[in-house]
């Protein structure tokens, strides 16, 4: 893994009758747009809704499938510890569209959510 890997559900799912996206995952996805030089240093991935999610289960856990979620390649030695790692089958990891931008603006100096 030569960057962090960023898991968002692929937008327009179907469940039960409807079509649908993911709030958090458009968050990250337009947080990609005001930044365009983290495309260079996360890697995305885009995961369909329906569980389970074997590419998620495969690197987290069953329980740990939810988007999105930001695999770390690495954990900084400086990470402030407000900032929520979490670990699961060797791998750290960062959930939820707040707490991931937060990380990105640790690591990589992005603004932070206001």
């Amino acid at each position: 893994m030569n960057h962090d890997q960023l898991y968002l559900l692929k937008p327009d799912f179907h469940d039960r009758g409807k079509i649908y996206f993911c709030p958090g995952c458009a968050e990250m996805v337009g947080l990609l747009e005001f930044y365009p030089a983290l495309k260079q240093r996360v890697d995305v991935h885009y995961v369909d809704y329906p569980r389970p999610r074997p590419e998620l289960i495969s690197l987290l856990g069953e329980e740990n499938q939810s988007c999105p979620v930001l695999v770390l390649k690495s954990v900084p030695p400086d990470l402030p510890a407000r900032l929520k790692v979490q670990r699961a089958n060797g791998h750290a990891f960062v959930a939820g569209a707040r707490e991931i931008a937060e990380y990105l603006a640790h690591v990589h100096g992005t603004g932070l959510p206001h």
